[in-house]
């Protein structure tokens, strides 16, 4: 890509951030290389409003589960987190299986408090928020 190619687009999001803003390698007009700043490009900053509007909707749909009782909260701060299962239990110290059977209400209600502790501290809330999203 040459210097003078370097996309240029700016996309505000709804939160009021921007795209994020990266540097890119590209060749002057003697033909070595040199870096340049990059706004965003079109293409890509329509890529990342879609993936934060997915985000949102899988958020509001666990936020729902957990409403209606079909989920604990462990799914939706996870979602929140940007986790999947795997990470996540990785960070709290359990295997996949435990972590899905512990999004169950049933099983979450039964868990003890140094397990819900655990993710309090991964997610960042307290054990109230754990129990309760607002």
């Amino acid at each position: 890509m040459n210097l003078e190619e370097v996309p240029q687009h700016k996309k505000q999001f709804k939160d009021g951030g921007q795209a994020p803003k990266r540097v890119l390698y590209v060749t002057n007009t003697d033909g070595s290389y040199t870096q340049k700043g990059s706004e965003g490009w079109e293409v890509e900053n329509d890529a990342l409003q879609q993936a934060w509007e997915e985000i949102e909707r899988q958020l509001q749909e666990a936020k729902q589960g957990f409403m209606n009782g079909s989920v604990s909260p462990i799914q939706y701060y996870m979602i929140r987190q940007r986790m999947d299962i795997g990470i996540l239990a990785a960070y709290v110290g359990k295997w996949k299986w435990q972590v899905k059977r512990h999004m169950k209400p049933g099983v979450f209600a039964s868990l003890s408090d140094v397990m819900l502790r655990k993710y309090a501290e991964v997610f960042n809330v307290s054990m109230d928020e754990l129990k309760n999203i607002q």
